[in-house]
This record gives C-alpha cells, sequence and structure tokens, in this order.
C-alpha cells in the first residue's frame, strides 16, 4: 500500500478541514510541515514535500488541498522521488481575484503533464476557482476530473466532516493506479 502525506493550503487545513479528519482516522498518513501555513513560501514547501516524500518508505500517495495543488505541480519539475499519484482537491486559479497575494510564488507556469496519475476533484462554486479552470488544469495536467457539485472551496467551511464522499472517490482512485 502507498504511503499517504496529507498537504493543506495555507492556514494548514484546521480542526474541522476534512484532511484533518482523514489524517486522524489514519494514523499512518503524514502531513507535510511547511515553516508557515500562513505566510507561505514556494521553496519553504517544496523542501518540506521533498524532506516528507523523501522520508516514506514507499511512493506516497499525496491528498492536496488548494495551493498546496500548484505546490505539488512545481515541486514534481525538480523533484525524482517516487509518487502513487496525487489527488487535487479545489485547485485555486491564480489570476482569480480570491487568490492570496502572499502566495504570488506559486503562480509561475502551471502548464504541462504531471509525472504520475492524478485526479483533480471541483466544486462548481469554489470562490478561489471556477469549473473552467479545473478542467483546463486537469486537461494540461493529464489528469482525471471529478466534479462534486457545490461544495464551495471544500473546505472546514463547507461543512464537509471527514466527507465521506470524497473519501470513496480518493479510495477508488488509490484502487485505480495500485493496478
Amino acid at each position: 500500500m502507498a504511503d499517504i502525506i496529507i498537504l493543506p493550503g495555507i492556514g494548514g487545513s484546521g480542526e474541522t478541514h476534512w484532511q484533518t479528519h482523514w489524517e486522524r482516522a489514519n494514523p499512518e498518513a503524514i502531513r507535510f510541515q511547511p515553516k508557515s501555513w500562513d505566510k507561505p513560501d514556494l521553496a519553504d514547501w517544496a523542501a518540506a514535500l521533498e524532506q516528507t516524500v523523501a522520508a516514506t518508505k514507499n511512493a506516497p500517495l499525496l491528498v492536496a488541498h488548494s495551493l498546496a495543488c500548484l505546490l505539488v505541480v512545481h515541486w514534481q519539475r525538480f523533484s525524482s522521488l517516487p509518487v502513487a499519484g496525487a489527488f487535487l482537491v479545489a485547485v485555486p486559479d491564480p489570476q482569480s481575484e480570491a487568490f492570496p497575494a502572499e502566495a504570488g510564488a506559486f503562480t509561475g507556469p502551471l502548464k504541462g503533464r504531471l509525472r504520475f496519475p492524478s485526479l483533480v476533484v471541483a466544486s462548481s462554486n469554489d470562490p478561489y476557482g471556477k469549473i473552467e479552470h479545473a478542467r483546463l488544469r486537469a486537461a494540461e495536467w493529464g489528469s482525471h476530473i471529478a466534479e462534486v457539485g457545490a461544495l464551495g472551496h471544500i473546505n472546514g467551511g463547507s461543512g464537509l466532516e471527514d466527507w465521506p464522499s470524497g473519501f470513496a472517490l480518493f479510495q477508488a482512485f488509490a484502487k485505480s493506479i495500485s493496478k
């Protein structure tokens, strides 16, 4: 079985976020730890991801939310560490007015296929990225896409708790790439 790395976005996915619920439910899941959740620095976040992936026993599954989705895209270009796949939830649009200015370094070139299987999970009313943006990124990255309806930014504020339907998507994705 692949190891699981939880990659929150800005703020670190608090107590009500589905990532935190999933991490609690699976004691073997690892949360990557950059120096600051609130002042994202691409070099620091990429180094933290590199260190976390390097510490896994098996090629991990990356479970990324929001800004961490963009981190995965940047990181996979320079890292050669093995990854089983990436579950990319609520990919933000750097051109959106809602995109945080402090995350400007994450906006760089985001085109090109990812070097591992991936699934983009998108909400139809995400304030940080329209569904069309998620479709475009999925196509550019060679990702499959799952459109999950109107769930906002698919975060703690969405009231999803442990998000069972999202976990079912994750399990199906993990099973599809383990063959």
